[in-house]
């Protein structure tokens, strides 16, 4: 009986190419979140991985069904990963000295155990592993990006802050108001660059590229945060604003251009709240897959 009811509950996490699986062996986990994945029926070596991470009070299986990344993702023959919190809120821990450093034991060690994970049982592109998020999503599409610049080549996040912004001391729940939300952390573009050079003081880059999102009517984590988060990734990359394009992608959405826009490129949503919707055509394109 206990073997049965053993081989029935790992099936339920087995893993089935073109279904979003459960996966729970993908390593030590330190922080106890799960991992769900999905690997396209056309699943090839070396292909792209795409981590795509929900915001507070959402799931795996809600950010998967939210939007149109799983059909444009299948149709490239990427792999999906979908982290899904366990912590209050349902919010990532983009703030404790564990989640801000480096293998400390938080949130972005165990999501780069996934992506270990992936890579060695998928032979997948290493040089290829990107980042999907949306409110605290984005936040630790930030964080990862920041932390592990030598993993993730490049994000496209939606409503977030600047890595960083949201640190707070150790034991505090995760709280993606105050005061980093509310736009209340202000820094020089040098000061946020230096937060993200000192997660990794050797690393001499590439950093990863970044497209950055938010909605100009936002009062849950306000407009200002983008403006942070820009001054932040400009200064890594040591790139500057350039031009604007209006009406771009869509109606009402400002593209803003650093550079040559490689490198680093915004979107402000004119009259959009806290829900920008996740352009995965726009993502996809950015990442070069």
């Amino acid at each position: 009986m206990l073997i049965t009811t053993l081989v029935s509950s790992l099936s339920l996490i087995a893993l089935t190419k073109g279904a979003l699986t459960q996966v729970s062996n993908f390593g030590s986990n330190p922080a106890g979140i799960q991992m769900w994945i999905e690997v396209p029926t056309n699943v090839a070596a070396k292909a792209p991985i795409i981590v795509a991470l929900h915001g507070c009070h959402g799931s795996a299986q809600n950010y998967y069904r939210d939007n149109r990344l799983p059909t444009l993702a299948k149709q490239k023959g990427a792999i999906l990963i979908y982290p899904s919190s366990t912590h209050d809120l349902l919010c990532w821990d983009c703030g404790t000295k564990k989640s801000l450093t480096r293998d400390g034991g938080g949130d972005p060690q165990s999501i780069v155990q996934m992506v270990d994970y992936t890579l060695s049982k998928y032979a997948a592109d290493p040089t290829r592993v990107f980042v999907v998020g949306t409110s605290s999503g984005a936040m630790m599409g930030n964080v990862l990006t920041a932390i592990y610049p030598d993993i993730f080549a490049a994000a496209s996040v939606y409503s977030g802050v600047a890595a960083g912004c949201m640190a707070v001391p150790d034991g505090t729940p995760p709280n993606p108001y105050d005061p980093c939300g509310l736009g209340r952390i202000t820094k020089t573009p040098q000061q946020w660059g230096d937060i993200v050079r000192g997660y990794n003081p050797s690393f001499k880059g590439p950093w990863p590229r970044m497209q950055i999102w938010h909605g100009t009517s936002d009062t849950t984590v306000v407009y200002q945060n983008f403006i942070e988060d820009l001054k932040q990734w400009s200064n890594v990359h040591g790139v500057t604003f350039s031009r604007n394009t209006t009406n771009t992608p869509e109606s009402r959405y400002t593209q803003m251009t650093y550079g040559d826009g490689q490198k680093l490129t915004g979107y402000n949503a004119a009259g959009v709240g806290h829900v920008v919707p996740v352009h995965p055509a726009q993502a996809l394109s950015f990442f070069g897959i």
